[in-house]
């Protein structure tokens, strides 16, 4: 099997993800790929149209979400100490991680929201049968203390997530959209990877479909945050590199380790 994108955000991520369903499951046929993830923020509104898009194209769909997980419990809501959370990525193994996932995401709403429906790890450890976790974007909890240069705290986060869903089953994600803290990052999570023996892994943190289609992206970020283009203290993606990559550009980013695409 070759390359497959598991960190991939649709319409349904609101305001944060213009890649609709049905064209970027056929821009993944187009490529020739034969499976394709969906990791909406905190939220599952798209599963069943992915599923069915995926099923139509004749393309494996995994079913996954990238949670928003309470840095001190899913029930505390502190003004300005609650309000930041991290991300995780999952995804379904088999029909035991999908009804998991569904539970995590229901909680995070019903119990947990705060801003964002938020999880947390006691949520995890009830549900983690059947599920596989990435360390996720600059944001996951991993990634901010390799940023914060607390390489000892990553290594005790990543080795409780290890410890959470089980060895083989969670992941150090590794990007590259030509961001500096990404490459910091990366080379902490070489570290982590001979310190820990944790698994790696690359993705491409998909939020649009093309190139081109970053521009759209910056309008829904604008939206979403009340601001302008004409903004230059607004939130904005730094790169235009947030697309579906073919296999091929994906090795132009980590061809020196194969391991981590394949």
């Amino acid at each position: 099997m070759g390359f497959v994108h598991l960190h991939v955000h649709t319409e349904y991520s609101l305001l944060d993800g213009a890649a609709r369903i049905e064209k970027v499951v056929q821009k993944a046929l187009d490529l020739g790929m034969t499976s394709l993830a969906i990791t909406d923020h905190g939220v599952m509104y798209g599963v069943i149209d992915f599923y069915k898009a995926c099923k139509k194209a004749g393309i494996k769909p995994i079913i996954g979400c990238e949670v928003y997980i309470a840095p001190n419990g899913r029930s505390e809501r502190v003004p300005g100490r609650d309000d930041m959370n991290r991300h995780l990525v999952l995804l379904a193994e088999n029909e035991e991680g999908y009804k998991n996932l569904i539970r995590i995401v229901s909680h995070a709403h019903l119990e947990g929201f705060y801003y964002k429906p938020r999880a947390d790890k006691q949520l995890l450890r009830e549900n983690s049968r059947g599920l596989i976790a990435l360390s996720a974007c600059l944001a996951g909890e991993v990634s901010e203390y390799l940023l914060n240069d607390q390489f000892e705290m990553a290594c005790q986060s990543a080795l409780e997530y290890q410890e959470i869903f089980g060895k083989g089953n969670f992941f150090l994600e590794v990007q590259d959209h030509g961001l500096e803290e990404q490459r910091k990052v990366n080379r902490g999570m070489f570290k982590l990877q001979e310190r820990t023996g944790i698994p790696m892994i690359a993705t491409n943190d998909v939020h649009y479909i093309d190139r081109d289609d970053a521009f759209v992206q910056d309008v829904l970020l604008c939206i979403q945050t009340g601001k302008t283009l004409a903004d230059d203290t607004r939130m904005s993606f730094s790169s235009q590199e947030f697309f579906l990559k073919s296999e091929k550009e994906m090795a132009m980013l980590f061809g020196e380790h194969p391991e981590l695409l394949s």
